[in-house]
């Protein structure tokens, strides 16, 4: 599973509007390798699925991701920090064991 906390879910909403997004529209998330502790986290938004997708819905937000990807993201919560020492959007990954001061790359 992976979850969506308020403070994400507010922001997604945010940007959906501002942009002109429709409701098929998702939040798509993967792990690619890179980043200074070897694994990076991508989000974008997407509205079209594929066939090796996972797909959640949490907080009233859907959440896809592939399969790879998905066994690095298990249990993770996408969440939003704001204001002047705000980092965006972050994961709160239980499977990371370590994570790059800059908060961009992970390893397990």
């Amino acid at each position: 599973m992976l979850f969506v906390a308020n403070s994400a879910k507010e922001r997604i909403v945010e940007i959906k509007e501002k942009d002109g997004l429709t409701e098929d529209y998702f939040v798509r998330v993967s792990v690619t390798s890179g980043g200074c502790s070897g694994l990076s986290y991508n989000m974008d938004f997407d509205n079209e699925q594929k066939p090796d997708d996972q797909i959640f819905e949490d907080n009233g937000e859907k959440i896809v991701t592939d399969l790879r990807s998905f066994l690095y993201l298990c249990n993770t919560t996408l969440e939003f920090s704001g204001g002047l020492d705000g980092k965006g959007f972050y994961f709160n990954n239980p499977n990371a064991s370590r994570s790059c001061a800059c908060g961009e790359s992970f390893a397990v």
